[in-house]
């Protein structure tokens, strides 16, 4: 197969705010794994009780499907997608 011939994976970047908890990173990279994305970048700092995660994925699902399972977890607090990364992915 050629590379060159396949469409870019679209790539997103999204920050969540999560309480810290034992466990707690493992479940979120969980569903973003079975939700069919995969975690290209990811950067943690924490925050008093709070982690803030910065996550670039990759995947052809919707976007939004992952954030709706994302606010599932009792542990996190938000999810906020970066429009500007989703528009620059749309154009590549």
């Amino acid at each position: 197969m050629n590379s060159e011939n396949q469409p870019a994976t679209p790539s997103y970047t999204i920050t969540c705010r999560m309480s810290q908890e034992a466990a707690a990173l493992e479940r979120l990279c969980q569903v973003v794994r079975i939700r069919g994305f995969k975690i290209a970048r990811m950067a943690v700092e924490s925050a008093g009780e709070h982690l803030d995660i910065a996550l670039t994925l990759e995947g052809t699902r919707p976007i939004a499907m992952l954030q709706s399972q994302l606010l599932k977890l009792h542990t996190v607090a938000e999810v906020v997608l970066d429009q500007g990364a989703l528009a620059r992915s749309l154009r590549a």
